[in-house]
């Protein structure tokens, strides 16, 4: 007996598996960043994946369909979700493109997984399907009762400057107001650095790094001059402005990214120069940790090579 020729989705049947995937995907992502609060791997690698199964079983049922069509079938799915949430206000442009690479592919692997199913048991797709979308917000209930580990990461920059550190210092402390950004990074919407400004000197003075949306307020705990200073971060802006035709302000831009201390440690060089470290201790709440910290640590960075360019350029041109 032959196999039945593979045929094309019918529009119908497209509408059918994306509107049924996207309004439960919808209600879960709802729940997750507005009831639990949490964004962690029910929502970027559970969601996802889920997203890709159903829609794939649900295009897949009692039809049989070429294995492409289904993964192109799952991946329109996950893109009329995110559009869902730019549109619905819920998220900006830089984020979802940040949760894009992470998505894609749990949502591959989804597809993978309504293929295997639909191979093995086509008759218990729709309670598969079903049991599924059921899944994610029993997941993200189990993470919020479980709460999740905060760790404590830091991210060192380093620059050498030909001049003294007695020099560099007082770029260190307080800088003027920085060029306009060419980084592209800087253009989507995420903070950067404009100026720094102190009151007071030693150990106690408040020092305030200005960014693009509002101001670190830095109390000093080590001053020692010109080799070390220190301070701690007790008030900071939200760390981007969200990209979108809406006016979007996503719950994760307060209390998820927070900056802990940062400091400034001099080393004089043998031919007189100066080696300057930067250093910002944060907390990132926002999970899986081994792929969201790849972005933050990079933007830190970017921020990092900024300011000590800046102090760079104060110190060997005065």
């Amino acid at each position: 007996m032959q196999a039945a020729t593979p045929k094309k989705l019918s529009t119908r049947r497209v509408i059918l598996a994306t509107s049924v995937t996207c309004i439960g995907a919808w209600i879960c992502a709802y729940l997750a960043t507005e009831i639990y609060r949490d964004y962690a791997l029910g929502l970027f690698i559970w969601l996802p994946t889920v997203i890709g199964a159903v829609s794939t079983m649900i295009g897949g049922y009692k039809q049989p369909v070429r294995p492409a069509a289904l993964r192109n079938l799952a991946l329109f799915t996950l893109l009329i979700f995110c559009l869902g949430l730019l549109v619905f206000a819920w998220e900006g442009l830089i984020c979802l493109i940040m949760a894009a690479p992470i998505g894609l592919l749990f949502t591959w692997v989804g597809y993978n997984i309504g293929m295997l199913l639909i191979r093995r048991s086509m008759g218990s797709v729709p309670a598969a399907s079903v049991a599924l979308l059921l899944s994610v917000p029993a997941l993200m209930g189990f993470e919020n009762r479980a709460g999740g580990g905060v760790s404590l990461r830091s991210v060192t920059t380093v620059i050498e400057i030909a001049a003294a550190p007695e020099q560099v210092w007082a770029g260190v402390i307080a800088f003027p107001e920085l060029r306009a950004p060419t980084e592209f990074i800087f253009k989507t919407g995420i903070a950067y650095p404009v100026n720094a400004t102190i009151t007071g000197s030693g150990v106690g003075a408040i020092r305030h790094c200005n960014f693009s949306t509002g101001s670190f307020v830095e109390p000093i705990t080590v001053w020692d001059e010109p080799r070390l200073l220190k301070f701690s971060v007790v008030q900071q802006p939200v760390p981007l402005k969200e990209l979108s035709p809406f006016s979007v302000t996503p719950n994760h831009l307060h209390g998820y990214w927070v900056s802990k201390e940062g400091q400034f440690r001099l080393t004089r060089l043998p031919g007189g120069g100066t080696r300057l470290e930067g250093t910002t201790w944060y907390e990132n709440r926002i999970r899986p940790g081994f792929y969201w910290s790849l972005w933050s640590d990079f933007i830190v960075h970017k921020i990092h090579e900024r300011v000590l360019s800046h102090i760079k350029e104060l110190a060997e041109h005065p």
